[in-house]
């Protein structure tokens, strides 16, 4: 008979295993190919129980990927189901309306055997730059967004499937990168697979369910308890994205009542034929983060947690569109989903909340040809300022809601013809406030080779800039600007010798009204240099 779990016991079993998965994520990383896993960490491991539930990442996962992960591998197991799984297998899909929300998110799902039978799962999903096509501002529908890998196996039995990476190759303009990064997830997963049921063994649990169940439980109790202490009611916001031809306007109604909330966006403004689109797995992923970090930011994540979230997105807008809506941009809606929860939030637990950073995260790819003829695709992020906070004032490029890093400039230099002319932070861009918003950073790109290089960009925040919260104000717009002249915010820009194009990131919002800011705050605040 199954003995209950001692909180010892689960404690000592979920932090191996949460360990197993940073483990897991440093051998995918180390072993990586492309800079966008190994410099920006723009991926994520994780563990699901043999229901699929997720309960275990990597520290370090993109909230959006775990967040969306355990539904992908539900819409999986649609397409191949349990029955017809042999050990070795790997299933892979990037399909954006099943994952994250965009074609260059590549989602791959090993099950873990024992006795014959799935006992778990392990996932991971990482950012592929290229995935063939030519995503960009214009695509009208997903089709034009590159190529879409339906749920099919990578590996059947251990052994690659190599009609599945010949459709990949024959797609990409860099297959050997993104190849090579499949390679060392299949690595990974070898290694984290035996390494779990070694856990298993050692702590005396006899199933995974024994121990996803406890860790249910106890998350969602913790996330009841956070909800239940705030009194029942429901506030109302709205924020505008800059959004293409016309801004767009996402509403948002959130209610308490009890130990439950829903988060509600009827009202928000229909999809449009332009890649801004956010699919419902990618909202309800960085919804729920934010009710994650103002409610319990301490319980590790899982699926317990959002057990008393309810999301109502109506089918058709533009944080639930129906295929095939174009969602290459996704993030420029997805990503100012948190912060509308928390500003929302700010009128029932203000300190526990931020201001409005300068995210939608902003990135650029740059593709092109080596003087040796050889081509490159390279995507550079760079981070607006942070929202402040009532404790504190915001953080200087920051990234958030996603927790992607930064490349070394120099390293990026090495891989293609480009020289960073400039990295700056910009005075006086956070908000002003009793807490003063973070600086943005100015990023200036240079074509110092002689054949000409194609820059494809969606920034927002340009027309709309991050609000301040309880009275702060806003940051400063961001900028982008072709050899000294502003240009279109989401652009695809062919680039001569000798360019330069420079971005300028928005700051942070202020938190509280700036005439309460010490003396003190302000006189650090010229000293260091963050006004003007």
């Amino acid at each position: 008979m199954t003995q209950p779990l001692s909180a010892l016991r689960l404690g000592t079993a979920w932090a191996r295993i949460a360990g197993l998965m940073d483990e897991a994520a440093e051998a995918f990383v180390r072993t990586s190919f492309s800079s966008v896993v190994r410099d920006n960490w723009d991926m994520a491991v994780g563990l699901m129980d043999g229901a699929g539930r997720q309960f275990a990442q990597s520290s370090r996962s993109v909230p959006s990927f775990v967040g969306t992960m355990p539904v992908t591998l539900a819409a999986m197991l649609r397409r191949i189901p349990t029955a017809r799984l042999a050990e070795g297998d790997v299933l892979i899909s990037n399909d954006g309306y099943l994952g994250t929300g965009h074609l260059n998110d590549i989602t791959m799902v090993k099950p873990i055997f024992a006795g014959g039978r799935i006992i778990a799962w392990i996932g991971s999903t990482f950012h592929a730059t290229d995935i063939g096509g030519a995503p960009g501002v214009e695509a009208r529908d997903a089709w034009e967004e590159g190529l879409t890998i339906p749920v099919a196996r990578i590996l059947r039995g251990g052994e690659e499937n190599e009609d599945v990476l010949a459709f990949l190759e024959a797609n990409l303009r860099q297959p050997a990168e993104v190849i090579g990064d499949l390679r060392a997830q299949f690595a990974m997963y070898d290694q984290a697979a035996p390494r779990l049921l070694r856990i298993l063994a050692e702590e005396g649990i006899d199933s995974v369910e024994q121990l996803s169940a406890e860790i249910f439980a106890r998350s969602e109790r913790a996330m009841r308890q956070a909800i239940a202490a705030v009194p029942d009611g429901e506030v109302f916001d709205a924020v505008t994205a800059d959004g293409f031809e016309h801004p767009v306007t996402i509403r948002l109604r959130l209610a308490i009542a009890g130990d439950a909330l829903t988060l509600d966006f009827t009202g928000t403004d229909p999809q449009i034929a332009r890649p801004v689109n956010s699919p419902l797995n990618f909202s309800r992923a960085y919804s729920n983060y934010a009710v994650k970090c103002a409610f319990d930011p301490t319980t590790p994540n899982n699926d317990g947690c959002f057990r008393p979230i309810t999301l109502v997105a109506p089918e058709g807008s533009i944080v639930n569109p129906r295929r095939p809506a174009p969602v290459w941009g996704r993030h420029l809606t997805g990503h100012y989903l948190p912060m509308l929860v928390l500003s929302a939030l700010g009128q029932l637990i203000p300190d526990r909340v931020v201001a409005e950073s300068g995210s939608p995260l902003w990135n650029v790819y740059f593709t092109g040809e080596q003087a040796d003829g050889g081509r490159y695709v390279r995507m550079f992020f760079m981070n607006g300022g942070h929202g402040a906070a009532a404790t504190h004032d915001g953080a200087a490029c920051l990234s958030f809601p996603s927790n992607v890093a930064t490349q070394p400039v120099e390293q990026f230099e090495n891989a293609v013809p480009l020289l960073v002319t400039e990295k700056s932070l910009i005075p006086g861009s956070g908000g002003d406030g009793t807490m003063r918003g973070g600086l943005g950073q100015r990023l200036g790109f240079r074509v110092v080779g002689e054949k000409p290089v194609t820059a494809t960009y969606r920034h927002e925040r340009v027309q709309h800039p991050p609000r301040g919260l309880l009275g702060g104000l806003a940051g400063r717009g961001g900028r982008d600007l072709l050899n000294g002249t502003q240009v279109a915010a989401k652009a695809r820009l062919v680039l001569a010798p000798g360019d330069t194009l420079v971005f300028e990131t928005p700051g942070g919002g202020g938190f509280g009204p700036p005439e309460a800011r010490s003396a003190a705050a302000r006189d650090r605040d010229a000293a260091e240099g963050y006004r003007p």
